[in-house]
């Protein structure tokens, strides 16, 4: 395996990347020597964009929002959880020649969840709030960790639906809106609605939590997001954002690329401060 290598993010906008500080930190405690670049792609360039990169060398890609789809496309040689994703954020090259591709969102959640905040998925009656292409590529991993049940929240409730219709065998899985919720003790509630990033909260009904309930807000930030203070507020006893899942997949880059799994805990303590 190699002990070094030219790695980038492709994604537009790509400036706020965190991934080169982290895949350097990496590098640094394995003793490795990576190149990590961010590369903006425009629209309807991403193909080429990451063949040039292959073409040239590289040796892996991560990819970013709004290119998970198009990786995915790319990719002769897709996982069954880039399959199930419809989306792919890793790239790489096979001994064949061929693009491979994987989505490790979905891991890199549940052992954050799992393994950084010790919190056990396995029983648990989860909410999920959105239907898009984040909460679709966390599905499968989440699925494998056994909890008892599934519904997925959306203001389409189609789009919540389809998800279930494609999931549901491994599951029990049900779907709604989000203006009724049901009624339950949640065990675990994890936010992928989009409009997290446009720092509005859409107004949720009153969601009930388990006394052991954890909320999760894939989004992250330097202070709280709207999700998590709403969720404190109705009394839900542990939250966490996203930056341990942002890291956990980054590691499961990593592994993949250079065969050794880089230690997380320091990397997600140096970023918090």
């Amino acid at each position: 395996m190699p002990s070094h290598g030219r790695f980038a993010v492709l994604g537009n906008p790509i400036a706020h990347s965190l991934s080169p500080q982290i895949h350097s930190s990496f590098a640094e405690q394995c003793q490795h020597e990576i190149d990590y670049q961010r590369l903006l792609v425009e629209p309807g360039q991403f193909a080429s964009v990451a063949r040039g990169f292959f073409e040239s060398g590289g040796a892996g890609l991560n990819v970013t929002a709004p290119c998970k789809a198009d990786a995915f496309a790319l990719a002769e040689r897709p996982t069954e959880r880039a399959a199930d994703a419809c989306a792919a954020n890793l790239l790489w090259i096979d001994s064949a020649g061929d693009i491979c591709a994987d989505n490790v969102d979905g891991s890199g959640l549940v052992r954050d969840i799992e393994t950084n905040l010790e919190w056990p998925v396995r029983g648990s009656k989860i909410l999920l709030l959105g239907a898009g292409g984040a909460m679709r590529g966390i599905l499968a991993p989440l699925i494998e960790a056994d909890p008892a049940s599934v519904h997925i929240a959306n203001r389409t409730v189609a789009n919540a639906q389809s998800l279930c219709d494609h999931f549901g065998g491994r599951v029990t899985m049900s779907s709604g809106d989000l203006a009724s919720l049901p009624d339950d003790g949640w065990d675990l509630v994890i936010n992928g609605l989009s409009s997290g990033w446009s720092s509005t909260q859409p107004d949720l009904p009153t969601i009930v939590p388990s006394s052991r309930a954890l909320a999760y807000d894939m989004l992250y930030g330097k202070t709280p997001t709207l999700f998590l203070l709403q969720m404190q507020k109705a009394g839900f006893s542990r939250s966490s954002d996203g930056l341990g899942m942002l890291v956990e997949q980054a590691a499961d880059s990593y592994e993949r690329w250079q065969g050794v799994r880089p230690h997380t805990g320091s990397v997600i303590q140096q970023l918090r401060r």
